[in-house]
Order: C-alpha cells, then structure tokens, then sequence
C-alpha cells in the first residue's frame, strides 16, 4: 500500500523534524525494528535455556538483534535498560528510538496504569542516543473517567517533556478490556476495531504532543474470513449473522486496503498525520500481535506482582 500523502504545510520544530528523518529511509518510510522487549525476552531466554537468563545474556541477545536486523531497516527500537550496547553495534544508516516506559504492570491495581522508568529522563534518553522517545500504554477508551484522566495526564506530561526537548514521540496504544479479560477471544476481537478507532481519535489530539502513533492491528486475525489464522473457517466470524438461507454472512472481510480506513478518517482532524511536511510521508504503523505488559504505578508507590505480555 502506497504511504499516505499529506498536502499541509506545518512548521515543526527542526529538531522533532530532524529526528523523524533520523528514523526514516530515504523515502521518508519508517521501517524500524523492534527490541525494546524486556521481561517477557528475559523469560523467554529464561525457558530456552533452560534456567534464570542473565542480565549480561539479555544485553548479548539484543547486540545481536541490532547487529542483524539494521542494516535492512531504517531504524532500531532499543530500552536503555538492556539495550544502551545494542545502540553502538546498530548499522551506520539506521536512527535509534528509546523506550521510555518501564516494561510490566501492577496487575495487583486496576487500570494497567502507565510509569517511566525513574533513573531517565527525556534529556538524559536523548544524550544516550534517542532520536525518537517511545511509550508504551495500555488504554481502554470504555474504562472509568478517573483511570483514562491518570493515562491521559501522562501522556501530556510525556509530550510536553518531548516538546521542550524538540525531540520527535512516538505513542504506542495497547487496547485491552478488564470486563473482557482474555484479549485473544471473539468476545474481545468484537468490540477491539471499535476501541483502536477511539483511541486513535483521542490520542491524535495535539494536546498529547505525540507525533506518530503507532497502531495495533484493529481486527484479531483468527476471527476473519479468508484468513490463514482462521483454518477452513472453523473459527466464528466477527459480525456474522444469520441469512435467509442460514448461511453466515461475514461483516469483516480483509481486503488490500484495509488498514488505509483508520489513516484518512483521522487525518482529517489529527496533527499526528498532517503536520509532517515533506520528505516525511507517514504511514500507519501496525503492531503485528505483540503485547507487552508493564509493572508498578507512580500513583501508589507500591510495585505489585509483575505481569509481562509475550511482546
């Protein structure tokens, strides 16, 4: 699918300009590869081998990573926890993106709620060699007011930090429902297009300062007709319904332009996918699966039992 091409022209600050280009290829195409996985990579590496992974192991696995991948991408996405090396073995062309949340969540606290990592900040994730700052949350746009308010807070907090720094943020949105529970069910996979849509909508708002957000595949694979994730069908089909001669009718149909519908319906009020002036030409970033958790809540001091997605 051809990028989307945007006709407004904004002034941005040339450092937030400077650092999208820093990310991108030359044609303007940000193809980054990620590894800012933390708990859920240490556990795997834990399960592989057989015993605890250690600190050292975690920061060899991502040196290599980095070492492979980026020469055929146009960036790294790295976490200064275990992945500062990393950044010096990364191919002469590729930019560097640093997550700024810390991995987990207290799944002690309702809400999965955000926390940066304590020992960093903006300025210092910059002077480590960030072109790009990342945060990762988790958000339920049909959650209670008072949980969505401490999100949405922090997420301005994050952007105006980026703003004062003139340093590019890049927002990555996790939908998931604490009513629901397991976000790999057709319960869940019904109601997520209509989530992703309201989350998109409220985060391309300029009050966030977020610059690209990056998006999670709307639709659950396994529950849509035609798919390989589907094997012959055997799987219900998101928004079937019966027809006059019993046979379903599938709502949800994929199709080469699908991704495209969510990109044109908020560019129209978001900055987020106009005020990049040329070269840059951004494009929806999708998350193909991956989900992470996070751990601890600066709302409450406390650190409860760690959750780790398998992202």
């Amino acid at each position: 699918m051809e990028p989307t091409k945007i006709q407004a022209k904004v002034r941005i600050p040339r450092g937030k300009f400077n650092g999208i280009n820093a990310v991108a290829d030359e044609r303007g195409i940000i193809a980054a590869a990620a590894m800012d996985q933390r708990g859920s990579l240490r556990k795997a590496i834990s399960k592989a081998k057989g015993s605890d992974a250690t600190e050292a192991e975690v920061i060899e696995f991502k040196v290599l990573v980095t070492e492979v991948l980026t020469p055929y991408a146009s960036a790294i996405l790295l976490d200064p926890e275990y992945g500062l090396e990393a950044v010096k073995h990364r191919a002469k062309q590729a930019g560097v993106l640093l997550a700024y949340e810390k991995t987990g969540y207290d799944a002690s606290i309702k809400g999965r709620l955000p926390d940066l990592l304590p020992e960093w900040s903006v300025r210092r994730l910059i002077n480590a060699g960030a072109n790009v700052i990342k945060i990762l949350m988790y958000y339920d746009p049909d959650d209670t007011e008072q949980i969505n308010t401490i999100k949405e807070a922090f997420i301005e907090r994050v952007g105006a930090e980026c703003r004062a720094y003139a340093v590019p943020f890049f927002l990555e949105v996790l939908a998931y429902s604490d009513e629901i529970g397991d976000e790999s069910s057709l319960a869940f996979a019904r109601v997520k297009p209509s989530k992703v849509k309201k989350y998109m909508r409220e985060f391309s708002q300029p009050q966030y300062g977020a610059d690209v957000l990056k998006v999670e595949i709307p639709v659950n694979m396994r529950y849509v007709e035609g798919s390989k994730a589907n094997p012959d069908g055997q799987l219900p089909i998101v928004g079937t319904r019966p027809s006059s001669t019993s046979a379903r009718r599938p709502l949800l149909r994929v199709c080469p332009s699908s991704t495209s519908a969510p990109v044109s319906e908020t560019r129209s009020s978001s900055r987020v996918w106009s005020w990049l002036p040329k070269p840059i030409r951004p494009s929806l970033a999708c998350c193909a699966g991956g989900r992470r958790g996070r751990m601890g809540s600066p709302y409450t001091g406390k650190v409860g039992p760690r959750h780790y997605g398998d992202g």
